[in-house]
């Protein structure tokens, strides 16, 4: 299995998380009802239709504790899985399995839910020329992982943190004396992406003039983006943010904004439908 992502350590995470879910005692169930030579084949599936994402993730789990299991991943990542579809193969020793099922399921669950979601936005700007980015709004410490799942949805990545890029917001604009001023101090310490959150049109040209390099247009109905838009005349990339709905996000990408973001692909992404059976050897 080769699976990686920058900033994420896998078997670390796997470790961490089977230690949470085997405390002291260990997988106490299976051990008295398991006998310890038992094989178990099972099948990990779709109920609903989804997009895939965390199945080389499950794999981790289940070579963790059957290093011999044998494992076959039958969906691409980011690929949209029918209804019933099976994703993933795995045949090893039965208490083995018992024990990361439940790990492995929970992986695939939340980041397939995110990816789904994801997805749904991203079709409904088709077309329009938008991008679709996640945001900050993550589970603290899945960040990575959830946003890799954003990205099997087709959205792209916003500012994976506080360290890759200034987001200058309302509260900082209030204690620096207004929105030039604190792009202003941004430049001024060297930081090279300089993000500004505006509420209202007049705030474009002193943001600008200071050196923002993106304008996150915040809460603004369509007439307002548009108007911004026109204003800032492509000198810099345009994102629209707030309240961005599935029924809203179309009309919001069709004023000619660059960018669309949306923090409920992560916020609020339910759990796909996946289900795994076992069945004895």
């Amino acid at each position: 299995m080769s699976f990686a992502l920058a900033g994420f350590d896998l078997d670390a995470f796997v470790a961490a998380t089977l230690v949470e879910d085997l405390g002291e005692a260990g997988d106490i169930t299976s051990a008295a009802v398991i006998p310890a030579d038992a094989r178990f084949r099972g099948v990990m599936d779709s109920r609903d239709a989804i997009v895939a994402a965390g199945l080389p993730i499950a794999e981790a789990f289940f070579r963790a504790l059957d290093p011999d299991v044998e494992i076959e991943l039958l969906c691409e990542e980011g690929e949209s899985a029918a209804p019933g579809t099976d994703l993933l193969r795995v045949a090893g020793k039965a208490r083995a399995l018992l024990t990361a099922e439940r790990s492995a399921l929970n992986v695939v669950q939340h980041l397939s839910g995110i990816a789904t979601l994801t997805r749904a936005y991203v079709d409904a700007i088709a077309g329009t020329g938008a991008i679709l980015l996640d945001t900050r709004k993550t589970i603290p410490g899945l960040r990575v992982l959830e946003k890799y799942a954003t990205r099997m949805g087709g959205a792209q990545n916003h500012r994976m943190g506080l360290w890759d890029a200034a987001m200058i917001k309302d509260n900082h604009v209030g204690v620096a004396g207004g929105v030039g001023e604190a792009v202003r101090r941004a430049a001024m310490a060297g930081i090279g992406r300089i993000i500004v959150e505006v509420d209202r049109l007049d705030q474009i040209e002193p943001a600008l003039a200071a050196g923002a390099t993106h304008l996150l247009l915040d809460n603004m109905d369509a007439a307002g983006l548009r108007e911004a838009v026109r204003m800032v005349g492509g000198r810099v990339p345009t994102e629209a943010s707030g309240g961005v709905t599935l029924a809203t996000i179309r009309a919001m990408a069709e004023t000619g904004v660059t960018y669309v973001s949306v923090g409920r692909i992560t916020q609020s992404a339910p759990a796909a439908d996946i289900g795994l059976d076992f069945a004895a050897v």
